[in-house]
């Protein structure tokens, strides 16, 4: 178990080990959620712009921290690439402009882990962009992986802001306070998978 979990956790860092080196199932996640608190650098950036922020059901929000509930998603737990869906969102307000971030996908498929969402400006999509570059401070843990079913538990998984989500939103708001790397918040994943039938 340790062993997957170190390798696991090279793999999502950006390591490159062939997917045929550890034999694992590709599942499907469901259930449980990611728990963000923001950090005091978002937050007094949001504030400083007059810029409010609420939750879009049914993602949940009290004072700096969030939570999105996750309602699928699949994963090979070889090397934890693949994509985990997520739920609700958060609305910016700034007087007449409301910026919708939503639909959020924790994406593992690429170099490097990114969560993407879909992007709404006053309730006309403007598509999906990257959103947070994902960076893993400790090991995935993965619990029942000798049965076809269990959890996947991230800790700490520090978010920043990606390039492309900050130049969106410096156009929207006609600004220019968010920057590439601005850090976001700390995040917790936790969801629960199983592995469909053959």
């Amino acid at each position: 178990m340790n062993t997957l979990r170190l390798c696991c956790y090279a793999l999502v860092t950006a390591a490159l080990i062939p997917a045929s080196a550890l034999a694992a199932p590709t599942v499907n996640t469901l259930g449980g959620d990611t728990r963000v608190q923001l950090s005091g650098d978002f937050v007094g950036a949001l504030t400083s712009l007059g810029v409010s922020v609420r939750a879009s059901y049914p993602a949940r929000l009290r004072g700096a921290n969030a939570a999105f509930p996750i309602p699928g998603g699949e994963l090979d737990l070889g090397n934890l690439k693949g994509e985990v869906d997520h739920a609700g969102g958060l609305s910016l307000q700034a007087g007449g402009t409301q910026v919708n971030l939503s639909s959020y996908t924790i994406d593992t498929t690429g170099a490097a882990p990114v969560l993407t969402g879909l992007v709404k400006v006053n309730d006309s999509v403007l598509g999906r962009l990257p959103l947070f570059d994902i960076t893993l401070v400790s090991a995935p843990i993965v619990r029942g992986l000798h049965s076809r079913a269990g959890s996947v538990q991230l800790n700490d998984v520090q978010l920043t802001l990606n390039a492309d989500a900050a130049v969106a939103l410096n156009t929207v708001f006609n600004v220019t306070a968010f920057q590439a790397g601005l850090p976001i918040g700390t995040a917790r994943v936790n969801t629960y998978f199983y592995e469909p039938s053959p």
